[in-house]
């Protein structure tokens, strides 16, 4: 964790741009941001681990070498608890604000039912964030001071890839945690999901669970995460823009209590960026890119 006196728009988030893209793959991690502005945990009525609960630790190192195989990788630094970029831009729930929410606010959602709205109430299902009622106004700053920009910023990575390429597919990376509501989810490595195979082509989804099987991982579609508003908003795939999710379990490579990676850490990482490397050169029958960069780069 680190914790900031104010979390300045410029610091919000990343791109981390290969010297020449030369995929059309685009990825991002929406969930791996650490940085606590220290007014949010002010107002926070759990401590500095529990905080932390909904986090995907790592994910952002983990996918890094993405970079070297020629895609970028978007990243926030803001943390989930704080604002969740994996939602629509209004899923608000009124109980938790003091003030009118706007008139176009989504306050029916089942993420909202379930304090997983934009503005999350919970952390790790059960764990109340705040310890009263924030402004209204609070909840509108972060939207269109981290999350509008954030957005755009996505929006322009997936518009010029498609562009330059012809088509597009971006790869939202999560992680989950190893027990849910104190099950063990079994030998479940990585959950891939495509919005039950209308966010993507089922030809990518095929190729990556086939090379992460192949890389001795145990895979799952669509169970239990199909994938959230990124990949359902992003993913048109009669457009050739395609969205897949993908769910690292923590377990491979973290320690869930201290947030501390495991000694294995860098095993692991070697072993995605072999899984990005073959993922990117499949013949995944989407357009052939340009032989050349276009002038405008």
């Amino acid at each position: 964790m680190d914790v900031v006196e104010q979390l300045k728009p410029e610091d919000a988030f990343e791109i981390v741009r290969p010297l020449e893209q030369t995929s059309a793959f685009v990825f991002d991690s929406p969930h791996s941001g650490a940085r606590y502005p220290r007014d949010f945990l002010a107002s926070s009525r759990l401590d500095s681990s529990r905080i932390r609960l909904s986090e995907d630790s790592f994910v952002d190192e983990i996918f890094a070498t993405a970079v070297l195989h020629g895609s970028p990788l978007l990243k926030a630094h803001f943390p989930r608890a704080f604002l969740d970029v994996n939602r629509e831009p209004y899923e608000l729930d009124p109980k938790m604000f003091s003030g009118r929410l706007p008139s176009y606010a989504n306050v029916r959602s089942l993420r909202v039912a379930g304090g997983l709205g934009t503005i999350a109430r919970v952390v790790s299902e059960a764990d109340e964030i705040y310890a009263g009622p924030i402004p209204v106004e609070e909840a509108m700053r972060r939207i269109d001071t981290y999350y509008k920009p954030y957005h755009a910023a996505l929006r322009r990575l997936l518009a010029h890839t498609h562009q330059r390429f012809g088509c597009t597919v971006l790869v939202d990376c999560h992680s989950m945690p190893s027990a849910a509501r104190g099950e063990l989810r079994g030998r479940t490595d990585i959950v891939l999901g495509d919005r039950y195979g209308t966010s993507c082509s089922r030809i990518v989804v095929e190729a990556a669970h086939a090379i992460l099987e192949d890389l001795g991982f145990s895979v799952a579609v669509n169970k239990p995460y199909a994938g959230g508003f990124i990949t359902e908003h992003y993913g048109r795939p009669a457009r050739n823009f395609h969205a897949l999710q993908i769910e690292v379990n923590r377990g491979l490579y973290m320690n869930e209590k201290t947030f501390e990676p495991l000694p294995g850490f860098d095993d692991v990482r070697a072993v995605f960026s072999a899984f990005v490397g073959r993922l990117l050169r499949q013949p995944l029958g989407l357009p052939e890119p340009f032989p050349k960069p276009l002038a405008a780069e």
